[in-house]
């Protein structure tokens, strides 16, 4: 039987009430009371990164080197953006991301734990990733989001410039401030309707309220500095919601964020069909017919969505086409589930356990803070062991975790194919459900 998911109270964030105007340089002033015991005592990993050069030096030095060939597809598509899910829950139950019969919630020791998170996160952005977004599920209801955020945030210094989440906003207005001060750059907020009550029937759930209060945190904050990209995800479903597109268009009138429409996607147990999909040229005809003058705009390398703009607008639109215009040719994207496998392709049906091989040394048990410094320990004695064989000629030693981790990396990144299947076959692929993937 199916599990019924019931959302969870979180704890109230650290809650800030001095912003100086300048990105980047905030200031919190917090109480013990505001955040849970597990919030205020984060890991600390064995060996944190030593002090990097200046930014722009930084930044150089990273460019210079030749991008890691483990993140090199045999199309020459050099991955540096990794999406993590953190957890498989969620307190809403959205008609395309979630079975109308629930999810089996897998039992907690097949879930990454914060240690196992930090230790991909480094070993990524040592290989070239600049950029990684947490998702869900909806991870703000991990209970030791923050910490996790402030631990993957440290890798500033090792090239990571962006941490970015993509959330649901039932929770993060009590969350924002913690985690911005963690190293938060960009946030993405789904949202299908500007109508309360058919929020409420699109997500199962009632909370407009609070996604709204969520926005609007977000843009307060950046009114004083605190520099957070702002987008909003709207999946656009025929006969649904697709009469919300010019609501969410004028949202953009006077508010400085970018509201993302979404081509209606297959996944498990969401039960597309392709009349339900309003196909990104019949969006764009609907917003022409009252604003002609929609501009395009210049794409950023590796966007997803393809920008719009209207004149005198303070905001953006963006169109995310992956059933009608894939942008798989220049896809630089990776995902981690919650469970640790890592899938290069969206709709691809291919994973690889990475958890398997970071629990070979405990048996299959999970790594907790102690493993971690444990195996930071081993790793370091043999690369030592390592240097020592082949300074003599020899063969090289152990083969270390890390290596082994890369090996499977590279052999799934230079598996990935061209671009992913057509629609029709997608409609007939076995695929997780959304809530499983993390988007």
């Amino acid at each position: 039987m199916a599990t019924t998911l019931a959302a969870r109270p979180l704890p109230r964030a650290i809650r800030r009430t001095q912003w100086p105007k300048k990105a980047g340089a905030c200031r919190a002033v917090a109480t013990a009371a505001a955040v849970e015991r597990d919030e205020r005592r984060p890991f600390t990993p064995h060996e944190l990164p030593p002090v990097a050069p200046p930014s722009s030096r930084r930044d150089a030095l990273r460019e210079a080197k030749p991008f890691s060939d483990f993140l090199t597809d045999s199309f020459s598509r050099q991955h540096d953006y990794l999406r993590i899910s953190v957890t498989e829950r969620c307190n809403l139950r959205c008609l395309y991301c979630m079975p109308e019969a629930g999810i089996d919630l897998s039992p907690p020791k097949t879930q990454l734990t914060s240690p196992e998170i930090f230790y991909l996160s480094q070993l990524f952005v040592n290989q070239g990733v600049n950029k990684i977004r947490l998702t869900g599920g909806e991870p703000t209801v991990r209970k030791d989001i923050v910490p996790l955020m402030q631990q993957i945030g440290s890798l500033r210094s090792n090239g990571l410039r962006e941490l970015a989440l993509t959330t649901n906003g039932i929770s993060l207005h009590r969350k924002l401030d913690a985690m911005v001060e963690a190293g938060l750059t960009g946030v993405n907020i789904s949202l299908d309707t500007l109508d309360p009550f058919q929020f409420q029937l699109l997500t199962r759930r009632q909370g407009f309220d609070a996604v709204m209060k969520s926005i609007n945190r977000v843009q307060d904050i950046n009114r004083l500095g605190a520099g957070v990209k702002l987008k909003v995800n709207c999946v656009v479903m025929r006969g649904l919601n697709d009469h919300q597109v010019m609501p969410f268009v004028d949202m953009t009138r006077d508010q400085d964020l970018e509201v993302r429409f979404i081509e209606y996607m297959p996944f498990g147990g969401n039960k597309w069909e392709e009349q339900k999909m309003m196909p990104y040229a019949e969006m764009l005809d609907v917003i022409r017919e009252k604003y002609p003058t929609l501009t395009r705009m210049q794409d950023a390398k590796n966007d997803t969505s393809k920008s719009w703009h209207i004149p005198g607008f303070a905001g953006r639109i963006g169109f995310i086409t992956s059933m009608t215009h894939n942008f798989c040719g220049t896809c630089n994207r990776l995902r981690i589930t919650s469970d640790g496998n890592l899938k290069v392709c969206l709709h691809g049906e291919t994973e690889v356990s990475l958890r398997d091989i970071l629990r070979t040394e405990r048996n299959g048990e999970p790594m907790d803070e102690s493993a971690f410094e444990a195996i930071r320990e081993i790793e370091l004695a043999r690369r030592e062991d390592n240097a020592s064989s082949l300074q003599m000629g020899g063969e090289e030693g152990w083969i270390s975790k890390e290596r082994q981790l890369l090996d499977v990396i590279g052999a799934a990144v230079k598996r990935k194919k061209a671009k992913h299947a057509g629609m029709g076959e997608l409609e007939n692929m076995k695929n997780r459900p959304m809530i499983l993937i993390g988007g």
